[in-house]
């Protein structure tokens, strides 16, 4: 059956309304800090402890990696191994894999509860991937905790401060938990929708690497809440099959605006800055922006900073006022927090 000319005329003005809402809640938002793993810099990633210690620093979000156990618990790790942030190897040496590795997937959550987390090692050296951090010398008993441990965590302080930090979930790995038989899209959601996480208006982002696990979420699922396209390195292969450099063309921009409200890039495929001083800016943010994406990158640290950068505040005033992101990802969410409110007051 032919649709009418008026059908197509109402059809247009719906997108262009529904383009136009996007692109003006964008420059409504204020610029955010997402506390990444936490404060990381500071105590063992993604550690009760390390959160309790960032939502003092007063973030606008605090960052959860998560993966799912062998009884299909959702655990807050920033990747599905568990050999180079815990004694995993210590303590189940005869549970690796062919490939060497540990999975997080191999294990109970009760036997993952026995681990010790710490500062992250290279697994070639055994020393810590950022020395100048928490020692790891020092054997305290820090551990991994659930989604649902870290979610009562900030709820509890939201209740008991009156402040209001949110949360911002990654899926990690879809696919390698698809393989293992696994649905973590569905085991987050469950626990996020428990806990009231189910709305639009809910101070929440969910964000993956994997498009096909957004689009699930989005479609299949009929998750209303803020969905972020993360960005790797196709080096990294972070996702089978998926080309993030494509990704990031305008066309490649403009198919991840169907299905998610925000890109997370690298923010080395944001710019780059020459010995003379000289920046050179990518389109990514531009184009982002002109499909009505937020931009959120990763990862802002002051020990690990982009070549040629001198200090974490000149990375911060290149992202913010050169480049405008929206928000950005640091494991030093105190010096984030910080130049914000130094920069809203000059702005005044």
């Amino acid at each position: 059956m032919r649709k009418s000319p008026l059908f197509g005329a109402v059809l247009l003005i719906v997108l262009c309304l529904s383009f136009a809402a996007k692109v003006e809640a964008r420059r409504g938002r204020k610029r955010i800090i997402v506390a990444h793993r936490g404060a990381s810099a500071y105590l063992p990633e993604h550690t009760l402890e390390a959160k309790a210690l960032a939502y003092g620093m007063n973030p606008d979000y605090i960052e959860q990696d998560v993966a799912l156990t062998k009884d299909a618990v959702p655990i807050v790790i920033h990747d599905h191994y568990l050999d180079t942030v815990t004694n995993v190897a210590k303590l189940y040496p005869k549970r690796k894999r062919k490939d060497g590795r540990y999975y997080a997937i191999d294990f109970k959550l009760s036997e993952i509860k026995r681990l010790r987390a710490f500062e992250r090692i290279d697994l070639k050296t055994g020393k810590a991937v950022y020395p100048q951090r928490f020692p790891l010398k020092h054997k305290l008993p820090f551990r991994i905790p659930t989604l649902e441990e870290e979610i009562q965590l900030i709820q509890g302080l939201n209740a008991s401060t009156g402040n209001n930090v949110g949360m911002y979930v990654e899926l990690k790995a879809p696919w390698f938990h698809r393989k293992e038989g696994k649905n973590i899209a569905k085991a987050v959601m469950k626990v996020l929708r428990k806990y009231g996480y189910d709305k639009p208006s809910a101070k929440i982002y969910v964000q993956c690497f994997d498009p096909k696990c957004l689009r699930y979420l989005r479609y299949f699922l009929g998750v209303k809440l803020k969905l972020v396209q993360l960005v790797a390195n196709n080096d990294w292969n972070e996702t089978p099959g998926v080309d993030y450099d494509k990704m990031l063309t305008a066309t490649g921009i403009k198919k991840v605006a169907r299905y998610a409200d925000g890109l997370g890039p690298w923010i080395p495929q944001l710019f780059s800055k020459n010995k003379k001083g000289k920046i050179k800016i990518t389109k990514v943010v531009k184009r982002a922006h002109a499909e009505g994406l937020e931009v959120h990158p990763y990862t802002a640290r002051a020990d690990s900073l982009p070549k040629n950068v001198k200090s974490q505040t000149e990375l911060f005033r290149i992202l913010f006022h050169r480049i405008g992101v929206d928000g950005v990802f640091t494991d030093f969410p105190d010096k984030g927090v910080n130049f914000l409110k130094y920069n809203r007051r000059r702005r005044r």
